[in-house]
């Protein structure tokens, strides 16, 4: 088989993301499978049929040591919450730079530091606070490169943590902590107090020396900048700590406690834990899709389940020398965890005939939930039959957990009761959105985001010409019922936008019940939605007993990477030139000026716009008297300014140029001094003064034809937050990306990154 027959001759961009992300230095597709599967012919199978696929560390890096790669299998690692003394913070942070190091993403909880104003026995008197070190350990995940990536960071804090309102509002400038997801462990006392509207007590104890802290805070007014928070800027979110603590195999296990989560809150972990990903791909076992016979089959998914749970196995044992770090070994050879789930969710309901959200969805997920967790669970049993259980594995203990319980069958119990468990944990629904964009399936248990995209395509003399691309599953069925238009799509043909936001949690829930880690999924609602909507959303979440929760508001302030809506009309300088023509520039030009505070130190940049229209013309770099290469900055103002002539638009350029990732010199100077411009290198700082003095340019144009724009022009603008955008765009191929599962996805070329 080649790639072009089990990816489809016509499926270009998954042919793209297979040979960017997972082919290893031109290898084959048969040599891939081999690779990969490490000689297990059935998994092998699986995978040839597009019913099964590794997660993206194992696509990417399986047999990789063999010729001297320091890499992991791991998607995700938590290392161990860092202790209130600063050795151990700094401990903390080298331990995060190994993992990056090795291709892992973190996850991390502050809930053991001190409060700011706790007493210390050294010169600072008094500490800065838990808030405090976090931008440390979202500085060292934008310094570790992993090929082409950056790691990724989830960092948490207890509700009842006395710094955790700060931390809520961390994130409300859009220039701290960059690199990480944050989430509040929200306990079910802290929800009966919002319930009654009560007062909750924040409180810490200091070890070293006794001080106690303590302040009281309303729980609901508290509540509220949790959700009005996340409305806005699509973060905290909330990790319902008590549900993920007791819905588990491990639940009765007195030994064993959870240390955080990773950055995509699915896998809860316990101190050095790593979870080995995989997906089934349950589109593939409908049968007779899109007509009333149309069924699943439950008998070939069993199977595949089966097959699943023991090549992951396979993986964890020869990956157990490959972890980064030797407490990550020591508690992957302790608890053997795996993660097993699902992508293609909502393909399937389609095939079938199921609407998304509605109860026979529901009832169709739930069966096959269970099927899932029962024949995962009773693999591990036969697999702790042949090669023992995991060496904490206390069985009485586990079979009497409320999760076990629910999710097995008489014949699976009497294996369990025999053998023992492989794994303390097994099922997870982890991103998928690499993984289902290459096969061009839905990703997860997401329902399709929209059935169509719009593409442009500019003509030679600048005229943009937009038309529809359909997603997979919606040009599948239009091509069998001989449909040319969407608008004729069934009822059941449901979207991200459209499904209200109790349905989406109807089908979060039950999969919930199901799945003994967690899920990594994000409500996306649309602009409309209120910030009462969002505390009723949290509420309904918490009372239908979901592990976690977050939404992505379209058109939010953090990067708005959702909108629907038409961009406003770019002002491009070029505009209506024939390929290759260059506009020239008259004298009669609008200046504007800035000067930047980079890593290196100081540089100035000088634009000069277009007086009738605003657009860029031509822009001017040169450093300081101590600030970076001016060779660079030459060529680099040169390129800006042909582009602009060209008839790129400064959206275009701003982007790439915000594409080019971290300086460490930057990036230290901003921790250090705090002083940098807006941005994390230098071109990244020019894109962001460009965009600054377009839009001043703009203002004034408005208020010179007389337009009322409701604020005053700032001729010298103090550095903001980013303001509310209709879009945000792929920094490899420039067309809009979308939220799914947590993530930022382009299904133009493949490209991800997960916030």
């Amino acid at each position: 088989m080649t790639l072009e027959e089990w990816l489809g001759e016509e499926n270009q961009l998954g042919q793209d993301i297979w040979t960017k992300k997972y082919c290893n230095e031109g290898e084959d597709f048969d040599a891939w499978i081999g690779r990969i599967s490490g000689g297990n012919e059935e998994i092998g199978a699986y995978i040839r049929e597009k019913k099964f696929l590794f997660g993206g560390r194992i696509l990417s890096n399986r047999g990789l040591h063999e010729q001297g790669r320091k890499v992991t299998y791991s998607n995700c690692y938590v290392i161990a919450p860092p202790e209130d003394e600063i050795e151990d913070i700094f401990d903390c942070a080298k331990k995060l730079a190994r993992t990056y190091s090795y291709g892992g993403g973190c996850g991390i909880d502050v809930s053991k530091l001190s409060p700011r104003g706790a007493r210390i026995n050294n010169a600072a008197k008094e500490t800065s606070g838990a808030v405090s070190f976090m931008e440390l350990y979202s500085l060292v995940t934008a310094l570790i490169g992993q090929n082409g990536r950056r790691g990724a960071l989830m960092i948490s804090i207890d509700c009842s943590h006395p710094d955790v309102q700060e931390f809520i509002e961390l994130k409300t400038d859009l220039e701290k902590v960059t690199k990480a997801n944050i989430s509040v462990r929200i306990h079910e006392d802290f929800m009966e107090a919002v319930k009654k509207n009560e007062d909750y007590l924040l409180h810490y104890t200091r070890e070293t020396t006794g001080e106690v802290i303590e302040k009281w805070v309303n729980a609901r007014e508290l509540f509220r900048k949790i959700t009005e928070t996340n409305w806005d800027y699509a973060e905290p979110g909330a990790l319902f700590w008590d549900r993920i603590t007791d819905w588990n195999l491990l639940s009765n296990t007195k030994e064993f406690s959870y240390a955080g989560v990773n950055p995509c809150a699915e896998e809860p972990l316990p101190a050095g834990g790593s979870c080995l990903l995989g997906s089934v791909n349950l589109s593939a076992f409908v049968q007779q899709p899109f007509t009333e016979d149309a069924s699943f089959d439950f008998d070939g998914f069993k199977q595949c389940v089966t097959a699943s749970v023991k090549a992951l196995n396979e993986v964890l044992e020869e990956g157990l020398p490959l972890h980064p770090l030797e407490e990550q070994r020591e508690s992957v050879g302790q608890w053997r965890q795996i993660g097993l789930g699902i992508m293609g969710l909502a393909d399937a309901l389609i095939k079938l005939g199921l609407t998304y959200g509605e109860q026979d969805a529901v009832d169709m997920c739930d069966k096959i939930g269970f099927a899932m967790a029962d024949t995962a669970i009773a693999a591990s049993a036969k697999l702790a039959k042949e090669l023992g259980p995991f060496p904490k594995c206390n069985t009485a203990e586990i079979m009497e957990t409320p999760f076990f319980l629910a999710n097995t069958s008489e014949q699976t119990r009497e294996l369990v009761k025999k053998y023992g468990l492989r794994n303390s944990q097994l099922l997870t629904i982890a991103p998928t959105g690499t993984l289902s964009t290459m096969l061009g399936i839905s990703g997860g248990i997401e329902p399709i985001y929209a059935n169509y995209y719009e593409r442009k395509t500019e003509s030679l003399h600048g005229t943009d010409v937009y038309y529809k691309v359909y997603t997979k599953i919606v040009e599948d069925y239009m091509k069998q019922h001989n449909i040319s238009e969407d608008k004729d799509l069934p009822d059941y043909f449901v979207t991200a936008m459209t499904l209200d936001y109790r349905q989406r949690i109807h089908m979060q829930a039950i999969w919930q019940q199901h799945i003994d880690a967690s899920i990594s999924s994000t409500v996306n609602v649309p602009n409309s939605f209120t910030v009462e909507e969002t505390e009723s959303l949290y509420m309904y979440a918490f009372d239908c007993g979901l592990k976690g929760i977050t939404i992505f508001r379209d058109g939010c302030k953090r990067l708005g990477v959702l909108s629907t809506k038409e961009a406003e009309k770019k002002v491009t300088a070029g505009e209506g030139l024939g390929r290759g023509e260059i506009l020239l520039v008259t004298d009669d030009v609008v200046g504007k000026k800035r000067k930047l505070i980079t890593g290196c130190g100081s540089l100035h940049c000088i634009a000069l716009f277009d007086p009738h229209t605003g657009a860029l013309l031509e822009t001017y770099l040169s450093k300081g008297s101590t600030g970076g290469c001016n060779n660079f900055m030459v060529g680099l103002s040169r390129l800006i300014s042909i582009s602009a002539r060209g008839g790129i638009d400064i959206e275009t350029i701003v982007d790439q140029l915000n594409s080019s990732g971290s300086c460490p010199s930057y990036t230290a100077r901003r921790v250090t001094r705090q002083d940098t411009s807006k941005g994390a290198c230098c071109p990244m700082a020019v894109g962001n003064a460009l965009m600054d003095m377009y839009k001043e340019m703009q203002e004034e144009l408005k208020q010179k034809r007389g337009e009322d724009t409701g604020k005053p022009v700032k001729k010298v603008p103090k550095p903001k937050a980013v303001s509310n955008v209709a879009k945000m765009y792929c920094p490899e191929c420039g067309e809009p990306l979308v939220f799914e599962e947590g993530c930022n996805i382009c299904k133009s070329c493949g490209w991800s990154k997960c916030l």
